[in-house]
């Protein structure tokens, strides 16, 4: 077997090595705090320059055929080990040809040396290594042809037009504008000096704003004197375009039931009260989101692919039983709440309640 062949084949445990991050130098103790001396002054002058810091060293040019590794029976030059690094997965390369270069080089010598040892002892004539040994090669090949199916495969435009026309609502973008009216407890604060309204009184407030604005007012102007959402008030409630799933339920869905120019009744979400005015509603063409569509389509035509090479197999079910359903994983641990002050003595583990985050536009998922 080649060393090139050997080394492909060993070539996860290689990257393990090549991400495996130095151990930590400890930094060391600082002297103690002294006065600072007066620099003695030259009893000569000093030539301009000589001060000067060192230039940084530069890479040793190393000739292609010399000698560069040995260990055990194997012996490379310069370019055979640049020959065989070219072979690494593309993520490996890099590192294994700058700093990792001498780690990689001492696991190569470890696993050749070792390697000559399990021919000295015929391990190399068991069954055990016969077995993996073409096991491993056929893993490498097949991870190889995995890669260039994923390189070569494209997804069909009819296969991306009829996934972009079964979830066009996926692509809507609205243009909205809304004013907040937070209630006492709720995730938004109102604004500085004003007082906390009950949700009966947050209500109230929002329908005496609808009226107000339905009367001819300014929303814009409304929203921007009114509203309790600090992050867009002052640009009279305009919200960035958002789509599908970008809001809450209860807020996305009354900005869909309206039309351009429309006043919503108010809409309860965990801030508060919602007036949100439809500025605009469109839908994202093909050809915009068809990059996105065929990155999500990508691996089912691998997958397709590669089911379509085996289809042709065959186990026979006397001898190779349906094999058992995966175990579901087992539930999260709860994670506990911290406490404000005072803290107990041993906090209670308690599950950890989602908190939306606060609007800069309403509230997000």
């Amino acid at each position: 077997m080649s060393f090139l062949h050997k080394f492909l084949i060993m070539a996860p445990a290689a990257c393990l090595l090549a991400q495996t991050p130095p151990a930590p130098t400890p930094a060391p103790a600082a002297p103690p705090a002294t006065a600072p001396a007066a620099a003695p002054r030259p009893a000569t002058p000093i030539p301009p320059g000589l001060l000067a810091p060192a230039p940084a060293a530069k890479p040793v040019e190393v000739p292609p055929d010399k000698v560069v590794f040995k260990a055990g029976s194997e012996t490379l030059t310069r370019k055979q080990f640049d020959d065989l690094v070219e072979g690494l997965p593309d993520n490996e390369k890099a590192a294994v040809r700058g700093p990792m270069r001498t780690r990689f080089a001492d696991f190569l010598v470890q696993v050749l040396i070792l390697s000559d040892e399990a021919k000295r002892r015929k391990l190399d004539e068991t069954t055990a290594y016969k077995v993996q040994s073409m096991l491993s090669d056929d893993r490498v090949l097949a991870g190889l042809v995995v890669e260039q199916l994923r390189a070569s495969t494209k997804v069909d435009e009819a296969d991306a037009r009829k996934y972009y026309d079964e979830h066009k609502d996926s692509y809507v973008q609205i243009k909205a504008r809304h004013i907040l009216i937070s209630t006492k407890g709720s995730n938004a604060p109102v604004k500085a000096g004003a007082k906390e309204l009950t949700d009966e009184e947050a209500l109230a407030k929002a329908n005496e704003l609808r009226k107000r604005i339905l009367a001819g007012e300014d929303f814009a102007a409304v929203a921007k004197a009114e509203s309790n959402d600090s992050s867009n008030a002052a640009n009279g409630g305009l919200l960035p375009p958002f789509g599908h799933g970008a809001m809450v339920p209860s807020f996305e869905q009354a900005a869909l039931k309206l039309k351009p120019g429309e006043i919503s009744e108010p809409v309860k979400t965990p801030f508060g009260y919602h007036l949100i005015k439809l500025e605009e509603i469109s839908t994202k063409p093909f050809e915009e989101v068809r990059p996105e569509i065929e990155r999500q389509l990508a691996p089912q035509a691998v997958q397709k692919a590669l089911d379509d090479m085996t289809k042709d197999k065959f186990l026979d079910p006397a001898y190779f039983p349906p094999a058992p359903p995966t175990p579901p994983r087992p539930p999260m641990m709860p994670r506990p709440v911290p406490q404000q002050a005072p803290a107990p003595a041993k906090p209670v583990a308690a599950p950890a309640t989602p908190q939306p985050a606060t609007p800069a536009s309403p509230p997000q998922k």
